[in-house]
C-alpha cells in the first residue's frame, strides 16, 4: 500500500485529490495540510511514501518544503525518502525546472484530466516496486535495471508511435488492467471491441514500454500464444 500526503492550500482541492487517491486500489490518504508547516510536520509523523505538493502555499512554497523533506532526511539518514509529485496551477518555466531538481517525480499542471493523475501514480507504484525489488534481491544493479528505473515514463509523458492513437491506447490499457491474470490479443480485441491486429499492436507497444509484459502459453500444435499482463 502507497502511503501518501496530501498538500494543498484550497481545502476543497486538497479533498479532491484525497478521493482520487483513495479510489486508487493500493493506495491510501494517510494525511491531509494545508501550509508549508503543517506538511513538513505530517512527513516526519506519517512518514508518506508519497505526497501530492502544490506550489503555492500561504507559509512557503512547495520547492521549498520538498528541499527541507530532503535536507530532513540526509539528516536523520532515512534511506528511505517520500517521492514528490507536484501538482500545481504554476505554469512558470523556471519554477518547473526548480521542481525537476529539487527532486520531484513530475509535474501535473491545474486543471488536469483526473486520468492524468492515475497515470502518474500507477507510474510512482512501479518505480518504487521495481527498486524494492532491487532491495529484496540483495544484488548489484545492471544496466537494465538502472534504464528501467529512469528510462520508464508513464503513458502521459510521451507521445504514442505514429499510427496509435490515444483514446484507442487508453481503451486498451483499461482492459489490461481489468484482466490482472493477462489475456491475448484476441481477448483484449473482443473485451475492446477492436481487430485484433489493432488489439496487438497496442499490446506489443505497453510491452516494448515498461507497462506490460508478455509471456507464451503452449497448447497443441501451431504457435504458442502471446499473453499479456499489464505491469503495476
Amino acid at each position: 500500500m502507497t502511503r501518501v500526503l496530501v498538500v494543498d492550500d484550497d481545502f476543497m482541492v486538497a479533498k479532491l485529490h484525497g478521493r482520487y487517491v483513495s479510489a486508487m486500489d493500493g493506495f491510501t490518504v494517510v494525511g491531509v495540510a494545508h501550509s508549508g508547516a503543517d506538511a513538513l510536520r505530517a512527513a516526519r509523523r506519517l512518514r508518506p511514501d508519497l505526497v501530492l505538493l502544490d506550489i503555492y502555499l500561504p507559509d512557503m512554497d512547495g520547492i521549498a518544503v520538498l528541499r527541507e523533506l530532503r535536507a530532513a532526511e540526509e539528516r536523520s539518514g532515512d534511506t528511505r525518502s517520500a517521492d514528490a509529485l507536484f501538482i500545481t496551477a504554476a505554469r512558470d518555466a523556471g519554477v518547473v525546472r526548480a521542481a525537476l531538481r529539487a527532486g520531484a517525480l513530475h509535474y501535473l499542471i491545474k486543471p488536469f484530466h483526473r486520468s492524468a493523475l492515475e497515470e502518474q501514480l500507477h507510474h510512482v507504484a512501479s518505480l518504487r516496486n521495481r527498486l524494492d525489488a532491487l532491495d529484496e534481491a540483495r544484488q548489484e544493479a545492471r544496466q537494465e535495471d538502472v534504464d528501467r528505473i529512469f528510462g520508464t515514463r508513464p503513458p502521459g509523458s510521451r507521445e504514442l508511435p505514429k499510427g496509435l492513437a490515444a483514446r484507442t491506447a487508453d481503451l486498451v490499457e483499461r482492459v489490461l488492467r481489468a484482466h490482472p491474470a493477462g489475456l491475448s490479443a484476441s481477448e483484449c480485441a473482443e473485451a475492446g471491441a477492436l481487430s485484433r491486429v489493432s488489439a496487438r499492436r497496442y499490446l506489443e507497444y505497453f510491452a516494448e514500454t515498461g507497462r506490460a509484459e508478455v509471456s507464451l502459453r503452449y497448447g497443441g500444435t501451431g504457435r504458442p500464444e502471446r499473453r499479456y499482463r499489464a505491469l503495476s
